[in-house]
């Protein structure tokens, strides 16, 4: 399986010393009329001007009431001599048919939905400036929507990819960027700033398009954290195998609250008071090589006083599989780590705390670093 593009229409190559006019014409179908009525218009002010000696304002407002079949005149119109009756002729026979060309024209582009299409593409061009460090949402259905307002309580900057013109219309009632387009496209995805976003997720209600999603934006973009919704074991392990970081079922999820509820409701309760505070949660993984992590390979935390210096507060810290620590531990996750704990190549340290305290602990690691992933508590 590939991933999909959009192929765009074939453009003419155009050659000799018209070329760049005639690709100007190509792109821009309204402007040869619009040159043509601006040439009439002013050479009919000219031919006023040569003839009748008017100023330019006389020149130009003849011209105009000439073109548009007023032919209003006042005391204050000056008197057109022969010279002045013949342009005025040219301009009834040449100048009319160039307004009608003119005005057809605009209409065909209007009637064939050109001006939609150029104010999305500066949508989309708007999109590509502003969107930085983005969640791009693919799918705006019942999982896509509740996505979206747990995002936008927590302030961070999402963009919905959606096709269904209800959908985006509901979306943009909420106040929500969209972006009109197949998500499953490698087009689309570049639209949505892919190689900028610090996530996507895949909640398109068919386990085939978010795989074609999945797929689609592991190739555009291999370092991109992808998070895809499925329906079976079956889609889950198809999601994984095309790139996906972490793939949830709704109906596991829900069931999976719904259980947590029942046995721990007051570790529930905490984990909302969280999403409703500022304290945050981030992923620091350390590099593999020792040679970057300095004085803190092999360095316990209790000597290190991550926590105390930078106010944040170590969860859980997760070894890699390979690792062997001075210490000897081989568990894969350590939660609610203990000052003796030491730090290795390849760990990831799960902190919470405030996105300055935050930032502390990352500055205090330095060039330890391989990578952050942040998500809200």
């Amino acid at each position: 399986m590939t991933s999909r593009r959009r192929r765009g229409p074939i453009r003419p190559r155009y050659r000799g010393p018209l070329a760049p006019l005639r690709r100007l014409f190509d792109d821009l179908p309204w402007a040869g009329p619009v040159a043509a009525l601006a040439l009439v218009v002013n050479a009919g002010a000219i031919g006023y001007r040569i003839t009748e000696g008017w100023d330019w304002g006389d020149c130009y407002w003849m011209v105009l009431i000439t073109l548009s079949t007023l032919g209003f005149s006042d005391e204050h119109t000056p008197l057109v001599h022969t010279g002045g009756r013949v342009v005025t002729a040219l301009l009834l026979m040449g100048g009319l048919v160039v307004v009608q060309q003119t005005l057809q024209k605009l209409l065909e582009l209007t009637n064939s939905g050109y001006f939609r299409r150029l104010r999305q593409r500066r949508y989309r061009q708007q999109l590509q400036r502003s969107m930085n460090q983005h969640v791009i949402l693919c799918g705006y259905g019942r999982i896509g929507r509740e996505i979206a307002e747990q995002l936008c309580g927590e302030n961070i900057q999402l963009l919905v990819v959606e096709n269904d013109a209800g959908r985006i219309d509901e979306a943009q009632q909420r106040g929500l960027t969209v972006l009109q387009g197949d998500a499953t496209l490698d087009e689309t995805l570049e639209e949505a700033g892919i190689h900028r976003c610090r996530a996507l997720v895949a909640a398109l209600p068919n386990n085939a398009a978010n795989l074609y999603v999945i797929l689609s934006a592991r190739g555009l973009a291999p370092s991109a954290r992808l998070i895809a919704r499925a329906d079976s074991e079956e889609a889950e392990g198809k999601l994984r195998l095309a790139g996906a970081d972490q793939v949830v079922s709704p109906y596991v999820a829900g069931g999976r609250a719904m259980a947590a509820t029942a046995l721990r409701p007051l570790a529930v309760t905490f984990m909302e008071l969280l999403a409703g505070s500022d304290c945050e949660v981030e992923e620091f993984l350390l590099s593999e090589h020792p040679e970057r992590l300095g004085d803190l390979n092999g360095a316990s935390l209790s000597e290190l006083q991550l926590g105390r210096r930078s106010g944040a507060l170590v969860l859980a810290i997760r070894n890699p599989a390979s690792s062997q620590l001075s210490t000897g531990a081989v568990e894969s996750l350590i939660a609610n780590p203990g000052g003796d704990v030491r730090l290795g190549p390849g760990q990831l340290l799960v902190v919470m705390g405030s996105k300055r305290q935050l930032q502390d602990f990352g500055t205090l690691l330095g060039g330890a670093l391989a990578g952050v992933e942040s998500m809200p508590a």
